[in-house]
Formats: C-alpha cells, structure tokens, sequence
C-alpha cells in the first residue's frame, strides 16, 4: 500500500517544555511507496521531510541558562531551523521484518554551528 502524510502543528512557545519536544513550529511531509511497483509485494520505501523551529523567547529562555527536553545544553548563538530528511526500507527476511532506516539532521537542536549529523537505524520485528 502506497500513501502520502503531511502535518503541521504550531505552539506560541512562552510555556517551558517539559514533556515530549523542544519543537514550537513543525511541518512534515512524507511518502511510503509499496515494494508491489518493482516487484516486491511485502517490502514498502518511505521517505519524509521535516522542518522544526521555535520562536524567539525560547530563543531566549535557552540562551538564559533554560534547559529543554531535548536541545539539553541550552545556548544557541547561531540558530537556525533544524531539518531533517528520514529514509527507509522495509522488507522480509525469513519469518522477520527488517527495516533499515537513516537521517540526515540539519542544525540539529536548531544550533547552525552544530551537524549536519546523520543517523543510522534499524528494526527487527517477528512474531511467534
């Protein structure tokens, strides 16, 4: 099955994040591709891209001393939008799922002196 997915989501950011994300504005857009258009009815490929940002006074809250959930160190001297490109396959191996997955990370923790970082993954999923 093939599909395409988008969102967006919006926070004025004068509230310190403590729970899931340092994020204030995000927008993400994607697609899956089923393995059935070259041949490979169970395998699907999916690739997305997303743009984080947040706004000036939780700028200014981390260049404070503020600690977020995840930006951590909290000093941004240089910041800029974080973006991220995301990859994968996914496809059977014996009675096993295999996904293989990377990312490619820009200005990670909204820091343009940081990255770009990339990242490599991989899930392993079966049932009995």
């Amino acid at each position: 099955m093939s599909g395409f997915f988008a969102r967006a989501g919006w926070a004025n950011g004068n509230i310190e994040p403590y729970d899931f994300t340092d994020i204030d504005r995000t927008v993400t857009g994607g697609l899956s591709i089923s393995g059935k258009k070259w041949g490979r009815d169970d395998d699907t490929f999916g690739i997305a891209g997303v743009v984080n940002g947040i706004t000036k006074v939780h700028q200014e809250f981390l260049n404070a001393g503020g600690l977020g959930i995840l930006v951590g160190d909290g000093q941004l001297p240089h910041p800029g939008t974080e973006r991220i490109l995301e990859t994968y396959y996914s496809f059977l191996v014996a009675a096993a799922r295999l996904t293989l997955d990377y990312q490619l990370v820009v200005n990670p923790a909204y820091n343009r002196d940081r990255g770009p970082v990339s990242v490599f993954g991989f899930r392993i999923h079966t049932q009995y």
